[in-house]
């Protein structure tokens, strides 16, 4: 029984190495379209939190009009102290316990890994300080439309789902697709890029690879 049980961690820890070895070779491959945007670029940026990366998003004139629904929705779009559409996609069982990580049931991590169905959130954010954990990324005018486009249709529903949130104004959505360990919220971050025709790493599952994905943007 020992040696059943040594066998069985063995595994994952080499499965757990391999994962993890494989999401630093995703963020580093890049893939997609341009590397510059040209003079006219609309910057955006990636903000990282203790386990994944979310959109801040700009609130220029397109924005708000391709978001529409959210102002709608009861997020105030228009509010004189917003500057950046907070966007974030994940697992929902894990994504909208409420509290910190530290609250999270074991279940709700299990079922993520396996599968579970999912969700966004949307927030919005001031003028951020130089010191805040944010990643600047310049897109394209056409690269940016495709990704407000790309980001948007990820939205099941406009509908909010009924939870009270992390914050005052926060809002969760259903969204399209399933998560899992291969397709994780830094993973969806990493797709709705390039197939915004940005360049970037060809599998981002891990807040790292993305990390990586941005240093090598910058080389």
């Amino acid at each position: 029984m020992v040696r059943g049980l040594i066998r069985v961690f063995s595994a994952v820890a080499i499965g757990l190495v391999a994962y993890l070895v494989a999401a630093g070779a995703g963020g580093v491959i890049l893939t997609g379209g341009a590397r510059t945007p040209g003079p006219q670029g609309v910057e955006i940026r990636l903000i990282r939190g203790p386990i994944h990366y979310d959109f801040l998003l700009p609130l220029t004139e397109e924005t708000r009009e391709r978001f529409g629904f959210l102002q709608a929705a009861g997020l105030d779009l228009g509010h004189p102290q917003a500057r950046w559409l907070v966007v974030g996609w994940g697992a929902r069982q894990f994504y909208t316990t409420t509290g910190d990580y530290s609250d999270v049931a074991p279940g709700a991590v299990f079922r993520a890994v396996t599968g579970d169905s999912a969700v966004m959130r949307v927030d919005l954010a001031g003028a951020l300080r130089e010191e805040a954990p944010a990643r600047r990324l310049e897109l394209q005018p056409a690269q940016y439309s495709a990704l407000l486009e790309g980001v948007a249709g990820d939205f099941a529903t406009h509908t909010p789902i009924d939870h009270p949130g992390f914050t005052a104004s926060d809002l969760f959505f259903p969204a399209r697709g399933r998560f899992d360990i291969l397709r994780t919220c830094n993973a969806w971050l990493g797709a709705a890029l390039r197939q915004a025709g940005v360049r970037f790493g060809v599998w981002t599952p891990t807040p790292y690879a993305v990390t990586l994905s941005l240093w090598r943007l910058q080389r």
